[in-house]
């Protein structure tokens, strides 16, 4: 979001001097790099498909529009298509979002359970009533994207500070810079937060709390013994167990509950939960090798799961870039053009996203999203 947002300033003619602060220059624990990349329009609230389909389309160019010395950044987007696989009861909701994403131009249709297996043969439909599946979703490389972005913005003058921000400064209801925890302070009348999930801490600090917490998430790397036939689209399984493809292996994952924090801790034992639904989708996941696996985080929205977007009420010049609970890579060409619009020029143009302001809370104007992975 960082990047994205600097390289979209300079786009739009912002001329004065831009930091970004980065406290892990390594991207060790970044949730960015730990993300499993998909790229989908399969959401249920316009905001998010809206934001989403955008954002597609940037990937879809990005090799060519965001070069690196003249070669093209590849980000090794796959266009395998997005799966969320639907029991009987599930039908009525997956035709209700249908609907709402043909009307917002995305291409999904509902698959029967026949119509799935020529995509996975080896898939188990007996439970299912069928898929919805869009085929220009997919899946990309979240750490190049990254690292494009940042390469275009420092070739535009933005400067990468290799130092953690310990607080957002102030003074009577404005902005007025940063102090990194090596005393280092910076004047700006503008300070965007897009600190992920150790964002909430940063404006906890400035007596301005977030709905938003940091929930580890966690991936697994496994070879089947007996290869797909074909390569996967990124299927969601109606338990909210994911699967992909990643080279010749696969990554799954699931969003269980666990407690707030900053947990990096990768439990191979975890993997047992998830094999007996890998084992009873696919026919070839019965038998399989564990390989490896990481750990991430979520910049999780207790409130909706969704974003918040934009600048807050009670603090001139400060913006924020949080909470996008697992959606944030797939939204980020849209979400960094967004503010460098809103910050530049006063107002959303391309995309509007007032949806997603930091207010919708206390007006019970909630963005509630469904399709959460």
């Amino acid at each position: 979001m960082g990047s994205s947002t600097a390289y979209h300033l300079r786009k739009c003619g912002y001329e004065g001097q831009i930091i970004v602060f980065e406290k892990d220059p390594a991207y060790e624990y970044a949730s960015t790099p730990r993300s499993a990349g998909g790229i989908r329009q399969l959401f249920t609230t316009a905001i998010n498909i809206t934001l989403s389909r955008y954002s597609l389309q940037q990937y879809k160019q990005f090799s060519q529009t965001m070069k690196i010395n003249g070669d093209p950044a590849e980000i090794d987007f796959k266009q395998r298509g997005y799966l969320f696989l639907a029991t009987d009861d599930m039908l009525s909701a997956m035709e209700k979002q249908q609907k709402l994403q043909n009307e917002l131009g995305v291409p999904s249709r509902f698959l029967e359970p026949a119509e799935l297996l020529a995509i996975i043969p080896e898939l188990n439909p007996t439970d299912l009533a069928g898929g919805l599946f869009c085929p220009e979703d997919g899946y990309l490389d979240p750490y190049s994207v990254m690292q494009a972005y940042k390469y275009e913005a420092r070739k535009k003058d933005v400067e990468y500070v290799s130092e953690e921000v310990d607080m957002i400064l102030h003074d009577r209801g404005q902005v007025t810079g940063v102090k990194t925890k090596s005393g280092r302070v910076e004047e700006a009348k503008v300070v965007m937060n897009c600190a992920g999930a150790w964002g909430a801490e940063l404006s906890e600090k400035m007596g301005l709390p977030l709905p938003i917490v940091a929930l580890k998430r966690q991936i697994f790397l496994f070879d089947p013994a007996v290869p797909l036939k074909n390569p996967l689209p990124l299927t969601v399984d109606p338990t909210g167990v994911y699967f992909r493809h990643e080279g010749d292996r696969i990554i799954t994952g699931f969003s269980d509950h666990v407690k707030p924090g900053y947990d990096f801790d990768w439990k191979r034992s975890h993997f047992e939960e998830l094999w007996p639904i890998l084992a009873h989708r696919i026919t070839n996941f019965e038998s399989l090798k564990l390989e490896s696996g990481w750990a991430g985080l979520y910049d999780y929205n207790l409130k909706d799961q969704n974003a918040i977007i934009g600048s807050h009420p009670e603090m001139r010049g400060y913006y924020m870039a949080l909470g996008f609970s697992g959606h944030g890579m797939q939204q980020a060409p849209g979400v960094g053009l967004g503010l460098a619009e809103l910050i530049c020029k006063g107002a959303y143009e391309t995309i509007d996203l007032t949806p997603l302001r930091f207010e919708r809370f206390a007006e019970n104007d909630l963005v509630l999203e469904h399709a959460i992975v």
